[in-house]
């Protein structure tokens, strides 16, 4: 069975955790990379990574190696202190993946 996963900092996963979803909060980018190496192994099947924007920077070596892949799809959310825009971005760069035209 899939599952869902939320990775990002305490005060941006801790919501997450009440809709039960398994939630990785953070302290800095080597632990973040560790668990993300950790729950995008097979063994984990997670279908959707939510992943703070913040952390997505830090990652995005890791991250481009699941953008042709079905799973786990990485989403990005905003963090404690906002939007940084970088989810947008994602968004459009999928749409545009997706059905090979910009309709945003």
């Amino acid at each position: 069975m899939y599952k869902i996963a939320v990775l990002g900092g305490i005060d941006t996963v801790i919501g997450f955790k009440a809709l039960g979803l398994d939630t990785y909060p953070v302290s800095d980018t080597a632990e973040a990379k560790d668990i993300f190496s950790k729950i995008t192994s097979p063994e984990e099947q997670y279908a959707v990574i939510y992943m703070e924007e913040a952390l997505s920077v830090e990652l995005s070596n890791e991250i481009a190696r699941f953008t042709s892949k079905v799973t786990p799809a990485i989403i990005l959310i905003p963090g404690r202190d906002g939007s940084q825009g970088l989810s947008l971005n994602a968004l459009h760069d999928a749409v545009i993946r997706a059905i090979g035209t910009d309709i945003l």
